[in-house]
């Protein structure tokens, strides 16, 4: 089974780790690289209103991803102790990552989802199994939001740890594939809209459990 995509998003080696806070207007992402999408699943209609731009960095021993998520209205969980896991959390506004540190393994990675309230989720996935998420493991990311209502746009850190993953620490030159998303505004499934950097193959599945149409994420100086 080969992978049908080769968008490449390239992650900057910083020289210390550092605690998330949300705020992307720190020193250190100034010159980070990113990616930007604002596309729907299989790229066939574009919401400019829920534009996405996600950047990465890394160290030996974590990756980076810091997400500016525009919006419309905000839909989330209310009143719920957002210190715990929230399985399910994807049923309302979510900046996601999938990945895989071993792309020969194409059907096993690791997924994590933060929501604007900072709820969190993270999942082993195994796409041949009956039940495809781990629930169990626990990568212990670290991870943190902002929200600018007056310019309606949410940040978002993760620090996760390469470990975690049962991955060798990070050097320049690794690639792994992976694939960024979001889930944006209210109502059911058919009124949200469902983004993804690395469109889906063609199809009504709309799933995000697709790993063939990953890109690929390049750890750099």
């Amino acid at each position: 089974m080969a992978y049908l995509h080769d968008l490449t998003i390239t992650s900057k080696l910083i020289s210390a780790d550092f605690t998330p806070d949300g705020d992307l207007s720190k020193l250190v992402w100034r010159h980070a690289p990113k990616v930007k999408f604002e596309n729907e699943v299989r790229a066939e209609k574009s919401f400019p209103d829920s534009e996405t731009q996600v950047a990465s960095l890394w160290t030996p021993e974590y990756l980076y991803l810091g997400y500016r998520c525009r919006y419309r209205e905000l839909n989330v969980y209310e009143g719920e102790d957002i210190t715990k896991e929230r399985f399910g959390l994807w049923i309302k506004d979510t900046a996601e990552a999938f990945i895989n540190p071993d792309p020969e393994r194409i059907n096993h990675y690791y997924e994590f989802e933060v929501a604007p309230n900072n709820q969190w989720v993270d999942l082993e996935i195994d796409v041949t199994k009956k039940y495809l998420g781990n629930v169990h493991w626990d990568s212990n990311f670290e991870h943190a939001v902002k929200v600018d209502a007056v310019h309606h746009v949410w940040t978002a850190e993760m620090k996760i740890p390469v470990r975690s993953m049962g991955a060798q620490p990070l050097q320049p030159g690794t690639e792994w594939r992976l694939n960024f998303y979001r889930l944006d505004g209210l109502g059911d499934d058919a009124q949200r809209r469902f983004l993804s950097w690395s469109p889906l193959p063609p199809g009504e599945n709309r799933s995000f459990h697709q790993p063939r149409s990953f890109g690929i994420i390049k750890f750099v100086r």
